[in-house]
């Protein structure tokens, strides 16, 4: 997977790259998966917003997932890289994205509060999202993004909320 930021900012500050160098980064890697028969991730970095003033609308994610969709990326996975998503964007980002480009499987990496996660799990759940990363207790956070941590969206938390909806993972599956 790949880190590329929607925050000119947090591009530079967690991979010392600018947008642009980043995307010829994943330009680079996307032709090394294809040429080994693997598929590349790329994490929409600050997919919510960003504590930096950079530029942030959900245009500009729909913008990025373009440019990812041009260079044959078949993976995206959204990330709320400081905890901030709602609910609403959460779910109007999945149903935009699925809906406009179906030849890409949308994916969460939400960083959240306990007491919010399940809410953004079940906006991303119901609006397309087809895969969820997690961390098990919820542990972790991005010391590059911000003074305060804001943790992981726990394993356990996602495995209970897909259990509820009767659409549990075969976590025996090893791709």
């Amino acid at each position: 997977g790949f880190p590329l930021s929607i925050s000119e900012t947090f591009q530079l500050r967690n991979t010392n790259k600018s947008i642009i160098e980043a995307l010829n980064v994943v330009n680079d890697l996307q032709e090394l998966c294809m040429k080994h028969n693997k598929k590349q991730v790329v994490y929409i970095s600050m997919g919510f917003g960003n504590p930096y003033g950079d530029p942030y609308d959900m245009e500009v994610v729909e913008n990025f997932a373009d440019i990812l969709s041009t260079l044959g990326i078949e993976i995206i996975s959204l990330a709320d890289t400081i905890g901030v998503a709602r609910p609403d964007q959460i779910s109007y980002l999945f149903k935009s994205l699925t809906t406009r480009f179906t030849n890409i499987e949308f994916g969460a990496h939400l960083h959240s509060l306990a007491s919010t996660s399940v809410e953004k799990i079940e906006a991303a759940y119901i609006s397309g999202c087809q895969r969820f990363d997690g961390a098990i207790k919820g542990f972790g956070g991005c010391p590059m993004a911000q003074e305060e941590l804001t943790g992981n969206m726990a394993t356990e938390t996602i495995l209970s909320f897909l259990d509820s909806m009767q659409d549990t993972p075969d976590l025996n599956r090893i791709e």
